[in-house]
């Protein structure tokens, strides 16, 4: 595979509190399983694959949206979330952050032994995979952190990362087997870092004379080096930034602004009895509409990860406390709706699938601008103490009104019809409120 992009990763310590970290764990696994009890093992590798939706992944589950942390935190929570079910789902997590990065190979072969699978052709990919990052990309990362996510038919991928301690970052690489013919010859697919000035890429095509050079010189010590030309690559990258908080310039806000209509359009259908909440319900169907485009969504929908830090805020308190009574709100109505599904009655994921298809639909006739982002957020912030919210310094701080929400502002079961809704005009204060989606326009497919 060939790379998929790049982005800048500020290096940021710390630890996932445990209050976070076993609703990660949830949320990765509910999520796993509908993506491959609809897609298939294969499609998981794919999204792990590319380094737009992983970050976006670990945005809808509560991560501070830009850190480097996300990669540890994410690669963690779907190894503790999965291993009770691994052996049903055929996929596999290996290794991690550290000391456990150094286990993969014995993981690996435990796991090719009692599968039966080619633990030792999986252990040689794991070592190559992390020698050419460390080795023939000679980029100033040195890596950290190798995750291996295998599945039972011995189709795997790759999420490693180094970090930069002078300048503060962290670069991720992405690999997935599917198409691999070489492991030295641009064998990514994606590397995710801020550019940090020239970089000796010896895994290029166009690096085949040097490498090949480079194995005479060994063999040959005489032998005269043919003079190379250095090419640059410039492929797509995301930036991320360093600041923390949430800004207008890191969320397309047109999409949230479809997103929130979605929510608001098809609640009343298909979440009535959420809806029986007041306003933690509402706000519940929100998050599931950012959960459900993780599901479902192309990649061309994950340019701004900071979007899906809406759906559970941050741990870090950007852009707004993690709010406990929607996540598990959130994790209950995604589990019901797997289990049905797993029976046979897979109406409750298709609601899911519905919202995601309406944010789409709406996107072409609904949108925000920055005032309007900014009420959201500090609206959200106001209320956090209402949904328990939490950081990790502790439950939300105490100038958060505990107010109840007005009565006007909740979504609810006898929300006007959206015939009426379209006569409205998209206003700041309709759309702080959520309300029906307008349908006029020629909605995009």
């Amino acid at each position: 595979m060939g790379r998929t992009g790049s982005a800048s990763l500020p290096l940021h310590g710390g630890r996932v509190p445990e209050w976070l970290a076993s609703r990660m764990a949830r949320l990765g696994r509910v999520l796993t399983e509908a993506i491959v009890l609809q897609y298939g093992r294969d499609e998981m590798l794919r999204r792990l694959s590319h380094p737009f939706w992983f970050q976006s992944l670990g945005a809808v589950m509560g991560m501070d949206w830009h850190s480097s942390g996300i990669t540890t935190s994410v690669l963690g929570a779907l190894k503790r979330g999965l291993a009770p079910v691994q052996d049903e789902l055929g996929l596999y997590v290996c290794g991690g952050r550290g000391r456990h990065s150094r286990r993969t190979p014995e993981e690996l072969r435990a796991l090719g032994d009692r599968i039966g699978l080619d633990g030792d052709g999986l252990t040689r990919a794991s070592k190559l995979v992390a020698k050419v990052d460390s080795a023939a990309v000679q980029d100033g990362y040195a890596l950290y952190l190798h995750g291996f996510v295998v599945t039972r038919e011995g189709h795997w991928t790759v999420v490693q990362q180094g970090m930069n301690d002078r300048e503060g970052l962290a670069r991720r690489y992405h690999w997935l087997s599917e198409g691999l013919t070489s492991f030295v010859d641009e064998p990514h697919a994606a590397i995710d870092g801020r550019p940090q000035g020239e970089i000796l890429n010896m895994t290029d095509r166009r690096a085949v004379p040097s490498r090949d050079a480079q194995v005479a010189l060994a063999r040959e010590p005489g032998v005269v080096l043919r003079e190379l030309h250095r090419f640059r690559r410039h492929p797509p990258h995301l930036a991320l930034p360093a600041h923390h908080e949430v800004r207008t310039s890191d969320v397309l806000l047109r999409r949230l602004a479809a997103t929130l209509a979605a929510a608001a359009d098809r609640a009343p259908h298909d979440f009535a009895e959420l809806l029986l909440t007041p306003g933690v319900g509402a706000r519940t169907v929100e998050a599931l509409a950012l959960v459900a485009e993780v599901m479902h969504g192309a990649a061309s929908r994950f340019s701004d990860p900071a979007r899906f830090s809406y759906a559970h805020g941050g741990k870090d308190g950007h852009p707004f406390p993690v709010p406990i009574d929607v996540y598990d709100r959130t994790l209950t109505v995604m589990r019901q709706a797997l289990e049905q599904a797993k029976l046979g009655n897979d109406e409750r994921l298709q609601a899911l699938r519905r919202l995601d298809d309406a944010a789409r639909r709406l996107e072409r006739v609904v949108s925000m601008d920055a005032e309007q982002f900014e009420r959201l957020l500090q609206r959200e912030n106001e209320r956090s103490l209402l949904y328990s919210g939490r950081t990790v310094s502790g439950s939300a701080p105490p100038k958060a009104a505990r107010s109840v929400i007005p009565r006007e502002e909740q979504l609810s079961l006898d929300y006007e019809p959206a015939a009426a809704a379209s006569r409205r005009p998209m206003t700041p204060e309709t759309l702080l409120a959520c309300p029906m989606a307008p349908s006029s326009g020629r909605p995009g497919p």
